[in-house]
């Protein structure tokens, strides 16, 4: 499913058409090469900061965002943030503790009070994430010997309540600055989730023996609801039906409790095996709405790769507003736009990715499902991420994850997914919470407390990976296809190199910034690698400039074409005797039209002899008897005049390995005839100039019947070699010894000898 962030409130702006430009260069046809970025997928090999992009492929403002409070104690993660009476209420791991944010002050209210100074700059060592992200039971982990928070929640008088998990597993309410202990489950060592509904019924989800309870508005009778085969109850959500929603770990089941008789059904059973975050959003205040359940692997990938932009379905449903910079406006504003150049479009370039089939999984790790109120289940978002939790701002789902520290916004409607947040040192966002339309985000490795903003960051910056020329090249005008708001601008930088390290201390400085209000000439210097950085502004945080492709020109100069291989073989087919094939293969950087010219030469001569000039093709018959016999070497020379002028058409050329030209049979240089009896023995040496005899048969009185007989040292290895044949006995009168002899050339003589047997 395709997803992208919308935008509130889009801002009308002007169409500006703009035509493509590049740096001059030389003539001839040598063609730009364009470079198009499109899709989150080829974005997404660049930096960002204080940007996001979208499953679309395009690039915006992130959220401002404030660190509250990062000054923990002995705290890896934020689990749990509620919020009452105007404080909020964090709860950690380890060490089981619990503070209040207020009025910018941050007080540890258990284990022991005392107000703790906050210090956003404190460095923070990280640690072992502190659940099930290792693969590993919950309840075989030594993480977990000591206590922690991992839920928390609001009763139905405003009061705090807490689940402490550890060797001793209460539920804890706060009250008067006294944290009294209203329920201790036996047979659990963890409280995962704690939920109260409509009526102030507590229930809490624990392990690692997977069952839930629940207590009455007051805290004081406790009951057993539901008892699960399952090792933990993970999340918790109650519904404005009545019934109760539970995520489960190890099977990855959502159940469906009915607590008034204490049953439960399946309402979804995911591949899956931890459901770890449960929210009823997106209803009107008499109607439950959608339930959405996060199915995660504890055992993700280490190497987390983005799979969302390649996981789109064609189409899109129709969007209530347009996003980003959205409808024009003729007072202010400005619309770049790329003009269509097909022509000139570099071929490697990569284009958007196709469709796949929905529900298609390449191997992701997590999902985000939509459970409607008929049980029917949609998959609307996955990633090669841990999903932690969820809540709701605006109709939009946000969703935490690890281990990047990133913060999803889902728009279930208009199927759009942004990274809105990215944490810069920590790993996980573990916890979220909406309090009167604000997000605070709760981070773990190291913890911190973070505020969001509704309001995009005043600037933020967007810096492209290696765009590859494959030569050194002259760079071109940047162009982008954007929405700039009124009040608002984008800048662009650019620096070159000739190494694929963007590290690397050879590139060159990045130029000045400059605004970008048509096509911008890069100013960098020729160069294999190109990247370039944009720095977009917003007016006021309430509209931002939206860019949908950037496009990049390059050029390089006309390089000389190069012949790769030459190979020459003989014919052996009927009809094709003592002809050649000659075949080559080239190649042209510039993808220019080549043609060939073949020369051949006898070796130890200097000047080349034309064989053909003007060949389109990749090879050339010779016939070989149209030259003397002797060893030769064929030259192919490649050209580029029909894409260039004739003062830029370069050649390049390749010998191949010397052959054989042998158009004469072998001859018979010395022989001798006896005779003995009735038996006859011919002696022979036979030579070939060229090649090496191959075979001599032999046969009497023209009989069809040849026979083959070796040379005296038993092997044909030699340009010379000798032979003896001896008769069998033959009957008296004149006999014909008939000879052929074949060179390795395939050159046959032939040879007579006669024979007079005498009678008695």
């Amino acid at each position: 499913m395709r997803m992208e962030f919308r935008c509130s409130n889009p801002l009308r702006l002007a169409a500006l058409t703009l035509t493509i430009g590049l740096l001059a260069g030389p003539s001839g046809a040598v063609t730009s090469k364009i470079t198009r970025q499109a899709t989150s997928k080829q974005l997404l090999e660049g930096k960002t900061d204080n940007v996001v992009i979208s499953s679309r492929g395009t690039i915006q403002l992130g959220r401002a965002a404030k660190v509250l409070a990062s000054g923990f104690d002995d705290v890896w993660s934020v689990n749990s943030i509620v919020a009452s009476g105007g404080s909020v209420y964090i709860g950690t791991s380890p060490n089981g503790s619990i503070y209040k944010y207020r009025l910018g002050a941050l007080t540890k209210i258990y284990p022991t009070e005392g107000e703790v100074t906050i210090d956003k700059d404190r460095p923070a060592v990280p640690k072992a994430p502190t659940r099930g992200e290792d693969g590993e039971s919950v309840e075989q982990d030594e993480r977990f010997s000591n206590e922690h928070i991992f839920a928390m929640a609001v009763d139905v008088a405003g009061r705090l309540v807490v689940g402490i998990s550890g060797e001793t597993c209460r539920l804890c309410r706060y009250e008067t600055g006294t944290m009294e202990t209203i329920f201790e489950p036996n047979d659990a060592k963890y409280i995962f989730a704690i939920e109260a509904d409509s009526v102030g019924n507590l229930y809490i989800g624990t392990g690692p023996e997977g069952k839930i309870y629940v207590l009455d508005p007051s805290g004081k009778v406790a009951q057993l609801v539901y008892d699960s085969p399952d090792k933990n109850i993970l999340s918790l959500v109650a519904g404005k039906d009545g019934f109760v929603y539970a995520g489960s770990d190890t099977r990855g089941l959502v159940y469906k409790i009915n607590p008034r008789n204490k049953s439960a059904t399946i309402l979804y059973d995911s591949d899956e095996p931890e459901i770890s975050a449960l929210l009823f959003a997106g209803g009107a205040p008499a109607d439950a709405g959608y339930l959405y359940a996060t199915a995660t692997s504890a055992q993700v990938v280490q190497n987390e790769q983005k799979f969302a932009a390649d996981q789109a379905v064609a189409g899109r449903p129709e969007p209530k507003e347009e996003s980003g910079g959205g409808k024009a406006d003729s007072n202010g504003g400005l619309r770049l736009k790329i003009p269509n150049t097909k022509a000139e479009t570099d071929k490697k370039s990569p284009q958007r990715p196709a469709p796949v089939t929905r529900g298609s999984k390449p191997g992701t790790a997590s999902y985000l499902y939509r459970i409607s109120k008929q049980g029917y289940v949609t998959e609307l978002f996955s990633e090669s991420a841990v999903f932690l939790c969820l809540t709701e701002q605006d109709g939009n789902i946000l969703l935490g994850s690890g281990n990047s520290g990133q913060l999803y916004s889902i728009d279930p409607e208009a199927e759009r997914s942004t990274i809105v947040y990215e944490d810069e040192r920590a790993a996980q966002i573990t916890a979220l919470a909406t309090i009167e339309g604000d997000v605070y985000i709760g981070t773990a490795n190291p913890a911190k407390l973070v505020l969001l903003s509704p309001n995009y960051a005043s600037e933020g910056t967007y810096v492209s990976g290696l765009i590859d020329a494959g030569q050194p090249a002259r760079w071109g005008k940047l162009q982008i296809d954007a929405d700039i708001p009124r009040g608002g601008k984008i800048l662009v930088s650019s620096r070159s190199g000739n190494v694929k390290d963007a590290n690397d201390p050879t590139f060159s400085d990045w130029t000045e910034q400059v605004e970008i209000t048509e096509p911008i000439q890069l100013r960098c210097p020729l160069g294999r690698f190109c990247q370039y950085k944009l720095t977009l502004y917003t007016p006021d945080g309430k509209k931002t400039p939206l860019i949908r492709e950037v496009a990049v020109a390059s050029t390089i100069p006309n390089l000389a074409p190069v012949v790769e291989s030459v190979e020459v073989t003989r014919l052996t087919s009927s009809g094709k005797e003592g002809s050649f094939k000659i075949s080559y293969k080239a190649n042209d950087e510039n993808d220019d039209t080549l043609v060939y010219k073949i020369d051949f030469r006898r070796i130890g001569r200097d000047t080349w002899i034309e064989l053909k000039d003007e060949v389109e093709g990749d090879s050339h018959e010779w016939d070989g008897r149209t030259v003397e016999d002797g060893r030769y070497e064929v030259r192919v020379v490649a050209s580029d005049e029909r894409s260039n002028s004739p003062s830029t058409k370069l050649t390049g050329s390749r010998i191949s390995d010397p052959i054989i030209v042998d158009n004469t049979g072998p001859v018979i240089r010395k022989y001798n005839l006896d005779k003995t009896g009735r038996t006859a023995t011919l002696k022979l040496q036979v030579t070939d100039e060229l090649s090496v005899i191959s075979k001599l048969e032999y046969t009497i009185n023209s009989n069809a019947q040849w026979k083959s007989t070796l040379p005296d040292d038993l092997i044909f290895d030699t340009t010379d070699e000798s032979f003896t044949i001896v008769t069998e006995e033959l009957t008296p009168g004149e006999h014909v010894l008939a000879l052929r002899i074949s060179d390795g050339a395939g050159n046959t003589t032939y040879k007579t000898f006669e024979v007079s047997v005498l009678g008695k």
